[in-house]
């Protein structure tokens, strides 16, 4: 076991970055068209990356599986994008910000990493203004805010429902500027495989082209993964199903380690499932907690009764609702971070209170909302003595226009119209904190490869704030790794150009042509998604929401088993050196077959509740995560020595020099 030196510089904690700047070494605008930038990933963290690093004047080269950047799972959040620009007067600020992610991740970030964050935040507000991202705007034409859970203060920026679309096509757009320059050179519907190590450090990857299966060689001076998280281990998400953990796991079985693969987020907000056949799950924004009260009945007969359609819940009185987040944290309401509401709806549903079908759902209810902006609007628009239905109609209206595409992908997706009968909402596997293990500069253990966004570990602790995913994406891409690659590449301006004729590339590339053959002479009886759904079910029921000693024990020991028979039994139909799906498929299950071991002795390993990681061995007679400070205040950044289960456990100690740690409160 290993001491981690994060490279967090010495000083006042404000002073950090702006003298890490100012210090570290610089490559001369001449030099950096002589050296080449491998971009693996193309969401909001590598696309913006790959803009920025090409605007500088570095070559770059980005690959993404997808048929286009355009389509990267970013596109996928919905709520907005948090920073500290205090536009609403309402006491935020960047230590707030800062505060309040550290505290929300459950005191396990990174405290240097975190007040960087929080220092940039602004600068990608006025960044995507520039390129045309279209915020919300006040009535006077000011960017408007929102609130989000875990905080107490409207710093969230927001375009309507689809904030992470409109953020994407910005940095796409930076993209295509620097495409149609010829710095980038994109590599669409490609597939990283593995990564090439040459004298120790990163120098390229081997890809497989998606359309015509040809293996490539691709070579650079650095290497930087932002492929996003790795949530689709448990098969059911809110990640697209083409995300994949497969270019960490690659970096992370030559040399790279993994960080606190059990901090995984559970999203209170997901439209809930509905039997086996769904392929995944859907998000409903946590923005929508801003104004959605939640709540289930008070009585067990009348859940009874709506599990069965024999009472609407539009028929359940005021009095008999039990809205018990307001109940339990007064201070914060619907408003608590993810983690407590989360596991406060799982344990009204595990008593019995559920609402639908399953029991496994609560209710998201906009009625108060609606009254409450309808009002506001009748004042506004000086009407006297204006009916209940006059202003209902007014407040769904104001509701409409800005959550209007969630209220209209809900209604098509449950066959429901949310402006007449609440919501039925339920947890879901969403948000990875742990990944790639990377210091201040955002550099892997192994020299020359980089990790930024979902991919690496270093911002969010144990427990993500809401629209905190976005910052950090566009913070790494935009404001962070553009400066620091710069200091390792300072050693680079008289390398030349990297050979891809060289025995490393060749060792690289025929191991992966062995893999593959592997996998498609098997021959076995049972599809990719057999498996894919097997692991799920082990992951969601054994290390999901809550864990325990045993039941993680169990979950090693079938995943191990699970994964023997993988390699026994799969069966991909079709060749190698043509377009695969179930090939694509086949090799993204196998790596989650070794992450999902690691994960299961990582949450194992750490004897403690925090976050979004809940042993239930180790909660307070509240219900309440119970951290060991003493013990485990530190990030588990573990070293593959050929089996998951021989991971070797490597420390860094986190140390508060700023904050005074506490217990966890939001009432």
């Amino acid at each position: 076991m290993g001491i981690l030196d994060s490279k967090i510089p010495k000083g006042p904690l404000a002073d950090k970055w702006t003298k890490h700047k100012n210090t570290i070494n610089l490559v001369n605008p001449a030099n950096k068209r002589n050296i080449d930038v491998i971009v693996v990933g193309t969401g909001l963290a590598g696309g913006s990356a790959a803009a920025t690093l090409a605007e500088l004047g570095y070559n770059v080269k980005t690959f993404c599986y997808q048929d286009s950047p355009r389509r990267a799972h970013s596109i996928a959040a919905q709520g907005g994008i948090n920073a500290a620009k205090n536009y609403q007067g309402d006491g935020d600020s960047n230590y707030r910000l800062f505060y309040d992610t550290v505290k929300g991740g459950d005191y396990r970030s990174r405290e240097g990493n975190v007040y960087r964050l929080a220092e940039v935040s602004g600068n990608i507000i006025d960044q995507c203004v520039a390129q045309g991202v279209p915020f919300a705007r006040e009535y006077g034409g000011l960017l408007d805010n929102r609130s989000f859970g875990g905080v107490l203060v409207s710093r969230t920026f927001y375009a309507k429902g689809q904030t992470g679309q409109q953020l994407l096509l910005g940095a796409y757009s930076a993209m295509n500027r620097q495409i149609n320059r010829g710095k980038i050179k994109p590599y669409n519907r490609h597939e990283m495989l593995d990564i090439v190590i040459v004298d120790g450090k990163a120098r390229g990857i081997i890809a497989r082209n998606l359309v015509t299966g040809e293996i490539e060689r691709h070579s650079a001076h650095a290497v930087v993964i932002a492929s996003g998280g790795y949530g689709n281990v448990f098969f059911l998400s809110t990640n697209a199903m083409g995300s994949n953990v497969t270019a960490s796991w690659k970096i992370h079985k030559k040399g790279a380690y993994f960080a606190n693969p059990c901090y995984t987020q559970i999203h209170p907000t997901c439209i809930p499932v509905s039997g086996d056949h769904q392929s995944k799950l859907t998000l409903m924004s946590e923005s929508l907690r801003n104004d959605g009260r939640i709540w289930v009945p008070k009585k067990k007969e009348d859940a009874e009764r709506l599990r069965s359609g024999k009472l609407k819940p539009t028929e359940i009185v005021e009095e008999d609702r039990d809205y018990y987040l307001e109940r339990r944290y007064p201070a914060f309401g619907n408003l608590v971070p993810r983690d407590v509401a989360s596991r406060a709806a799982k344990e009204r549903c595990d008593a019995g209170y559920g609402v639908n079908k399953t029991g496994e759902a609560v209710f998201l209810d906009f009625g108060a909302a609606f009254m409450r902006y309808g009002r506001e609007e009748a004042n506004t628009q000086h009407l006297d003595n204006p009916s209940e239905e006059k202003i209902k109609e007014l407040g769904k209206a104001v509701v409409e226009a800005k959550y209007g595409n969630l209220f209209q992908m809900y209604e098509k997706i449950v066959d429901q119209n949310p402006y007449e009968t609440p919501m039925m909402i339920y947890p879901a596997v969403h948000y990875t904190m742990g990944g790639i293990w990377v210091d201040y500069n955002l550099e892997t253990t192994i020299p020359g490869c980089f990790a930024a966004g979902e991919a690496n570990f270093s911002d969010h602790g144990a427990n993500r704030l809401g629209a905190s995913a976005l910052m950090q994406g566009l913070a790494d891409g935009y404001f962070v790794l553009p400066y620091t690659i710069g200091n390792y590449l300072a050693d680079d301006i008289s390398t030349g150009k990297i050979s891809t004729e060289t025995a490393e590339f060749e060792a690289a590339e025929q191991e992966v042509r062995a893999r593959l053959e592997k996998l498609i002479n098997t021959k076995g009886t049972k599809s990719v998604d057999n498996f894919h759904k097997r692991l799920g079910k082990i992951m969601w029921n054994k290390v999901g929401m809550s864990r325990n000693a045993p039941d993680l024990k169990d979950a090693i020991s079938e995943i191990q088993a699970l994964r023997e028979e993988f390699w026994n039994d799969v069966k991909i139909p079709g060749t190698a050196n043509e377009m695969n799906s179930e090939l694509e498929k086949a090799g993204r299950v196998a790596d989650f077959l070794e992450l999902g071991e690691l994960f299961a002795k990582d949450a194992l390993h750490r004897e403690e509740s925090c976050g979004g990681h809940f042993r239930e061995e180790y909660q307070t007679e509240e219900g309440e995560a119970m951290r060991d400070d003493e013990n485990f205040m530190y990030v588990a950044a573990w070293e593959y020595t050929g089996k998951p289960a021989d991971a070797i456990l490597h420390k860094e100690q986190l140390e508060y020099e700023n904050i005074q740690v506490k217990t966890r409160s939001y009432k």
